[in-house]
Formats: C-alpha cells, sequence, structure tokens
C-alpha cells in the first residue's frame, strides 16, 4: 500500500500534524509506503520525522497565503501566486499521476488540505482522506470576491473525498462527505541528554524558562527587548535575539516540541500544531493577535477556552510588554482530548481495508 500525502505547503503546521499521523500509522502498518508530496524543506520534513521512513516528491499544490511576515498577510499576492500555480499544476498533476501508475501499488491518497489531491485521487480512482482543521475555501471567503471565488473551487474539490478527519480547534468544513472527529494531532517530545541540557542551562523553574516560536517565516524583536524580564531565560530560533544575556539559541536538530517539558510559557501567533504541542505539554501560550487571517480569532476563542494563556496585542509584542509576571488565565472550558495522531491513522487503516 502507498499513502500519498499532499501536504499544504503553506506553513510548517500542515508538515507537522500530517508528521505526527504518519508517524502513527507506520506503528500500525510498517510494510506501507508512505510519499509526502509538499514543497515543505526537506530539512524540515527530516527533523519532524526523526527515524520514520518516507519518500519525498517535492510539488508544490497550493498557495495557502501569502504572508510578509509571521503575523500580516497580502490577499493581493495571494491572488497572483495561485495564478502562477495554475500555470503548471496541469503538468505537474500529470507527472505525478504517471509516477503513482508506475509504483504498481494500491494508492491512498491523505490531502492536508491542498485541493488539487482531489484531481489526483480522481485520475487514479483512489481513496481521498482529508486531514483538517479549515479548508482554503473558509481562509479566502473573507479574503475578498476574487479569492472567494477560489474558495468555492477549492469546496467542489473538498466535496469529492471519502472521509473528513475532523481535527479540534476547526472552522466550519461543510464538505457534505463523511466525517469522524478526532482529538489533538502531535508528535512527542523527544528526550534531551544531559550534556546538553547542561549547555543550555535553564531554570529548574519551568515558569522562568520561555519559548518564542513564531513558525517557519519567523519574526524579528530587538534582542533589547529581554532585558526587560531578566529574570527568564528565552529560547527561539532567530540568532539575532539569542545574542541577549539571558537567551538560548534553539539547538540544531531539535524542535520546540523538545523543549517544551522544560518550559513554563511559550510566546506565539495562533497556529495549530504550535497550539496542540503546548496543550499537550502544559506549557501556558502569550498568544500575539494576528490580523487578516480567518484562522486566528477561531484559535483564539479556542485558547480562552482550553488553554493557559494571555492576549498579547502586537503593539504590546514589539514593546516587550510579555506580561510573564502575571498569573496565565485559566481556560474557561476543559482541556480537549488527545490522541488524535492515533485515531487518525486507525481511521486510514480502516479506509483501506473498506
Amino acid at each position: 500500500m502507498l499513502i500519498y500525502a499532499c501536504i499544504s505547503s503553506h506553513g510548517y503546521g500542515h508538515g507537522s500534524r500530517s508528521v505526527a499521523v504518519l508517524q502513527q500509522l507506520l506503528r500500525l502498518r510498517p510494510d506501507w509506503r508512505l510519499v509526502l508530496s509538499t514543497g515543505l524543506p526537506v530539512a524540515f520534513l527530516k527533523l519532524a520525522f526523526g527515524h520514520g521512513n518516507f519518500e519525498l516528491r517535492p510539488c508544490r499544490w497550493d498557495v495557502g497565503v501569502v504572508q510578509a511576515d509571521a503575523l500580516g498577510v497580502d490577499p493581493l499576492a495571494t491572488l497572483r501566486a495561485l495564478e502562477a500555480l495554475d500555470a503548471s499544476l496541469p503538468a505537474q498533476i500529470e507527472a505525478e499521476v504517471a509516477w503513482l501508475v508506475r509504483q504498481e501499488l494500491p494508492v491512498l491518497v491523505l490531502g492536508d488540505v491542498p485541493p488539487p489531491a482531489a484531481l489526483i485521487a480522481a485520475r487514479l480512482g483512489a481513496p481521498l482522506i482529508w486531514l483538517a482543521s479549515f479548508g482554503w475555501d473558509s481562509i479566502y471567503a473573507a479574503m475578498g470576491p476574487e479569492l472567494a471565488r477560489r474558495g468555492l473551487a477549492a469546496r467542489q474539490l473538498y466535496g469529492q473525498g471519502d472521509l473528513l478527519l475532523r481535527c479540534p480547534l476547526n472552522l466550519p468544513m461543510d464538505w457534505g462527505i463523511p466525517e469522524q472527529p478526532i482529538g489533538l494531532t502531535h508528535s512527542e517530545p523527544r528526550l534531551l541528554d544531559a550534556g546538553l541540557l547542561a549547555q543550555l542551562d535553564l531554570p529548574a523553574e519551568r515558569d522562568r524558562c520561555v519559548l518564542i516560536s513564531f513558525g517557519g517565516l519567523g519574526l524579528s524583536l530587538e534582542p533589547a527587548l529581554l532585558a526587560r524580564w531578566p529574570e527568564h531565560v528565552f529560547i527561539g530560533s532567530d540568532p539575532a535575539l539569542a545574542l541577549a544575556a539571558n537567551a538560548r539559541l534553539l539547538p540544531e536538530g531539535l524542535r520546540p516540541l523538545d523543549l517544551m517539558p522544560y518550559a513554563g510559557r511559550l510566546i506565539t501567533k495562533a497556529g495549530y500544531s504550535s497550539f496542540c504541542e503546548a496543550f499537550s505539554q502544559g506549557v501556558g501560550i502569550h498568544l500575539v493577535d494576528r490580523q487578516g487571517f480567518a484562522e486566528a480569532p477561531v484559535l483564539s476563542r479556542a485558547l480562552q477556552d482550553h488553554g493557559r494563556h494571555r492576549l498579547l496585542s502586537r503593539s504590546q509584542l514589539d514593546r516587550g510588554e510579555w506580561e510573564l509576571d502575571q498569573t496565565l488565565l485559566e481556560a474557561r472550558q476543559g482541556p480537549l482530548p488527545g490522541g488524535g495522531a492515533e485515531a487518525a491513522a486507525a481511521a486510514i487503516v480502516r479506509q483501506q481495508a473498506s
């Protein structure tokens, strides 16, 4: 059996979610071939997957939303990028379908969540499963009439799926297909060796250790801002920020997730996979407001319902007013259930057997 996973190139969150599910799938069916078809960087995929075996087909299937930085979106640039993708998609679909046919194996297509995955599945007569907390139809609907039309076209393709694995923290996905709700989807932290921990010299009190993570694009902050919080140690991937005396550069080969057992708080934007990981490790989230992206207010409400948190404006972030001396606000409701990656993997196995 060959699992052909079409993964959005929009951001690392889609890759982290899909990899978490595929890792569980390998545990259930180690004999299956896993093929990741995406434009995400191979270095990120290898780091996310760890020691799991996968093959890479470097294809860009969607645009998502073009961003000026981790907190801003550009609708016009998004539309132009979609127009450019239109020109390359037909040849890419032909090439990938031909390659899949040559493998002489039954195929199941997993989409997270590029609409053209439906075109590949249709050409092959293969089952199609969506793994999603939103579709680009919901995102584009609020970005002007031209992108809204793109969203309607995407919804038609989403409606060709055989099953929607509905992740938590979700937007409406009224695609008219069978669906199964699942819990939080995340990988597990990897054990850090004693030597590395000694080198990082992190405070024993978790609440004084703070992760700063704004995804693949990152976000530039002034290192001097960290001087406002001399009792805290910050870990991030920005080499400039790590020049501050109370900062540590995220070690090469580690994910933010791997440091979460040692950190009490995370300064970040609204992001599905970051939330899942922080919830799973009991990390409080200092959420920076993100404008123009339809998922952001949904995630903000979900954070207030299900996770310990503080809410920050962009101006507060830029001024260093991060409220690290304030008690985290408790969730208005209870925690979300876990086990989503395991449930998704089991559903894929059942779909293949049906």
